[in-house]
């Protein structure tokens, strides 16, 4: 069954830190590259982070570049996301991704239910 459950989610103060965590099932998990996505409200879902199965490659959007960073432990099956210096603009439902391939370039087919990230200036 595929399975992702994204927490760490929570109200934050502009400039402030987070980190979430994506669990994930064994099954969706093995051999599969995982992103994080966001969506504000009124706008669409917007690519954030990827990482390729094997956690050699990653891609950040040109905005998060330098201030988050996706990761992943494959031995306990989860990703993660470190956020630093948020932006009162940031605030989002974050989600996180799977699909089936070992590479991050494509189309992700399996998603969570979100996180709430909310940024108080």
């Amino acid at each position: 069954q595929v399975r992702l459950v994204e927490s760490g989610g929570g109200l934050v103060q502009a400039g402030g830190s987070l980190r979430l965590s994506c669990a994930v099932s064994r099954r969706t998990f093995n051999g599969n590259a995982m992103g994080w996505f966001r969506q504000a409200p009124g706008k669409e879902r917007e690519f954030v982070a990827a990482i390729s199965w094997s956690g050699d490659s990653t891609f950040h959007a040109d905005f998060v570049k330098g201030r988050f960073t996706i990761s992943k432990d494959n031995a306990k099956s989860k990703v993660y996301l470190q956020m630093s210096r948020l932006g009162a603009g940031e605030t989002a439902v974050y989600y996180c991704a799977s699909r089936d391939s070992e590479s991050w370039r494509g189309l992700f087919q399996y998603w969570g239910q979100g996180s709430q990230v909310t940024v108080s200036a």
